[in-house]
């Protein structure tokens, strides 16, 4: 991989997406107004709102990341564009990296604005500090790019791209425990769930919720989330083919 490159795709993929308003307004504005619905859909009941707050702080980024990621990569494949990258010098791990790169700081853009937001405006009530939500909060939107990057790595159509969403992401939020505790799961669901990367993004954020300090629990779920990250992007760089069917 060549930083040089993998920086060079980067920057354009930013450089488009600055110029689309309707990108940016679903990365920043959208799941701000879903929490602030959530918000006063439940009457603002503490401890309620800022558990939701804190859930929807790691899962939208990964929701929203995913698809716009999945997308993306899809519709420069079938516009040539990838092909043409490809006939170059470039190699797939610099395009994948770079999407990587220019995606995730778009996730880290989205989790600052939303944490920020949770915090100074819905006052939200959670015990960590607010950096280390943040951080969480970022591990789990490059989730949702690795994933995205892996699904269109394999697609060969937008539509495609969408269909794994379902069968990757709402299985994994399903036994991250969001829903409550997974030592309550049956035993073999547990296991399943023990090996799903979004268990971990879930669990870093929700051991913040009532613990001043980070744990060691906190560091090792957001170690393990972060190599999952560099795991996906080259298991996609791996199976993304040079030429689009």
């Amino acid at each position: 991989m060549n930083p040089r490159i993998t920086l060079a795709v980067a920057g354009r993929i930013l450089r488009q997406i600055r110029h689309d308003p309707r990108t940016l307004g679903i990365i920043t504005v959208v799941p701000m107004v879903v929490i602030t619905l959530l918000y006063y859909l439940f009457d603002k009941r503490e401890p309620l709102v800022s558990k939701l707050a804190l859930d929807m702080l790691v899962i939208f980024p990964i929701i929203i990341m995913f698809l716009l990621t999945a997308i993306a990569m899809v519709r420069e494949r079938i516009s040539g564009t990838l092909e043409r990258l490809m006939t170059t010098p470039v190699a797939k791990s610099d395009i994948l990296f770079g999407y990587g790169l220019a995606f995730g700081l778009l996730a880290t853009m989205q989790g600052l604005i939303l944490s920020a937001f949770c915090y100074w405006v819905l006052d939200t009530q959670i015990a960590g500090p607010p950096g280390l939500v943040i951080l969480a909060a970022i591990v789990g939107s490059l989730l949702g790019v690795a994933f995205g990057l892996l699904a269109s790595a394999v697609s060969t159509s937008e539509f495609q791209a969408v269909q794994f969403f379902p069968a990757m992401i709402i299985p994994q939020e399903i036994l991250s425990g969001l829903f409550g505790p997974r030592e309550q799961m049956a035993g073999w669901l547990k296991t399943i769930s023990d090996y799903l990367p979004i268990t971990y993004a879930v669990q870093a954020m929700e051991e913040l919720f009532t613990n001043e300090e980070p744990t060691s629990l906190y560091w090792k779920s957001i170690g393990i989330a972060a190599a999952c990250v560099v795991g996906l992007l080259l298991l996609a760089s791996a199976t993304l083919k040079r030429r689009t069917p």
